[in-house]
């Protein structure tokens, strides 16, 4: 089996918001975003993360069959049990990365961040099996994310700052109503349009920090037209606009992860962060972000 295929499953070009979100997790838990045990972390988010798409792929191998059937195990290019053996295998890799990373920092949380590494995997594990027809779904999905920001706090810092709450929770209404749209990818239409109103919660948090500085503000304006971009595309609904859209809306976790690291005075980790958001942008190019 080709490496595009192993690429095409994990969603690769979703990468980078996972980089940011290690970023911000540290950062806003009070710890140094760019300490050497950041790196591990963002590396075993990112084995986590892409063990989670690989299961995903293997959990919804009968519905791609009928909605998707170009994926790679519907297509034949793949079998459903080799992903699940890579899917698990990826989990096990990124929870192992995190004892490492948190021998680095004495100053955190020490077992209780490999806990909430736990977590994430079994929401993971959780969200492949069940997402189909569960209404609650992207409030699921949304907790993979928030455990991530918690990992990466709780090995920065034994008593996390307030901020990583924030964060955890505005980020849980931006994936929540990122979900929702996803959930409609396949039919290329939305049903409802108020569980979108949970994207518009970075907004709300970037106006009560307006006395943040000027970086601050430019993010600020950066997320909401591109957030309105996307719900153009959202309300549109000619073919494809839909993909686009939510493929959009997962590189704007790095936006939303930029708009806390500005608002908290982490400058270099903020540009950063929008780095990665215009690499995913330039990755989705090339390997399908959704």
């Amino acid at each position: 089996m080709s490496v595009p295929v192993w690429l095409a499953l994990g969603r690769v070009s979703n990468l980078p918001t996972i980089w940011t979100n290690a970023l911000a997790g540290t950062a806003l838990a009070g710890g140094e975003p760019w300490h050497r045990s950041t790196l591990l972390v963002a590396t075993a988010l990112s084995l986590l993360y892409v063990g989670g798409m690989y299961l995903n792929d293997a959990f919804d191998a009968a519905v791609d069959a009928r909605e998707r059937p170009g994926r790679p195990i519907p297509s034949g290019r793949v079998a459903a049990e080799t992903v699940f053996a890579a899917g698990f295998a990826l989990l096990l890799a990124g929870l192992a990365l995190l004892a490492p990373a948190v021998a680095l920092r004495p100053e955190g949380a020490g077992l209780l961040a490999v806990v909430a590494g736990i977590g994430l995997a079994g929401a993971i594990v959780f969200y492949d099996w069940n997402h189909k027809g569960n209404p609650l779904s992207p409030l699921f999905m949304g907790l993979c994310r928030v455990l991530a920001y918690l990992t990466a706090g709780l090995v920065a810092a034994a008593r996390p700052q307030a901020g990583l709450w924030v964060l955890a929770a505005v980020g849980l209404a931006w994936l929540v109503g990122l979900t929702y749209a996803a959930k409609q990818e396949a039919f290329d239409r939305l049903e409802r349009v108020w569980p979108l109103f949970f994207l518009a919660a970075p907004l709300l948090y970037g106006l009560l920090r307006l006395d943040a500085g000027p970086l601050a503000w430019a993010v600020l304006l950066i997320l909401a037209l591109w957030l309105g971009y996307a719900l153009f595309l959202l309300r549109r609904r000619a073919k494809g606009d839909v993909p686009r859209a939510v493929a959009g809306l997962i590189a704007g976790i790095a936006l939303v992860d930029a708009l806390f690291l500005a608002a908290a005075g982490a400058a270099g980790a903020a540009l950063a962060a929008l780095g990665c958001f215009a690499l995913t942008l330039l990755l989705q190019r090339r390997i399908a972000g959704t």
